[in-house]
């Protein structure tokens, strides 16, 4: 239980996907600058990366490593990634489409973030069985969503102030991201 725990933790924090693997930046920056809609991003990144997680594991081990298909692993994990942002989007479109359109071309993006990708290769290359795959994707994408939330708030303080002109815009957002990636790499201290 503990080993399970802590591949939790690792992956929204010590190893966090965007702040520590830089994986996943598009998304960030491109929809961090509205709160709600880094929320919204954020569940459908947990549901997306969580699924695609158990569903890779699931394929790898019952399909495409028994039969030496191991090559293969990289396009199937990015159909199945694609499936599954499909099936968000039509649930987004019908049941909230003010959340939808405030995603706008970035809920797309989910199939071509890398940091989906990166975690159901990630969990293959770790030798992680299905629980273990399923929590790492779990804590990965919450990972994710408490980097987008965070670098939203300060988005949104940072708004409020009189900035000099050089700062203005993308200059102070990167900024603001490296030092928070900083501040996560204090939390390596708990790798184990």
């Amino acid at each position: 239980m503990k080993s399970l725990i802590l591949i939790m933790i690792s992956g929204a924090l010590i190893n966090n996907v965007v702040l520590n693997q830089f994986l996943g930046i598009c998304s960030f920056l491109g929809v961090s600058k509205q709160m709600k809609a880094s929320a919204s991003l954020g569940g459908a990144v947990i549901f997306v990366m969580t699924i695609a997680s158990a569903v890779a594991s699931i394929l790898y081990d019952l399909i495409l490593q028994p039969f030496g298909l191991d090559f293969m692993k990289t396009i199937v994990f990015i159909l199945v990634i694609a499936a599954l942002v499909q099936i968000v989007e039509m649930f987004l479109k019908k049941n909230s489409p003010a959340v939808y359109k405030s995603l706008g071309i970035f809920l797309p993006l989910i199939t071509t973030n890398c940091a989906v990708l990166g975690v159901a290769l990630t969990n293959v290359q770790s030798g992680y069985n299905f629980i273990q795959s399923v929590l790492s994707g779990f804590g990965t994408a919450v990972g994710f969503t408490i980097a987008i939330v965070l670098l939203a708030s300060i988005r949104s303080r940072i708004r409020e102030k009189d900035l000099p002109e050089p700062l203005r815009g993308a200059p102070i957002v990167l900024i603001s991201a490296a030092l928070m990636s900083i501040a996560f790499m204090g939390f390596s201290g708990l790798n184990v």
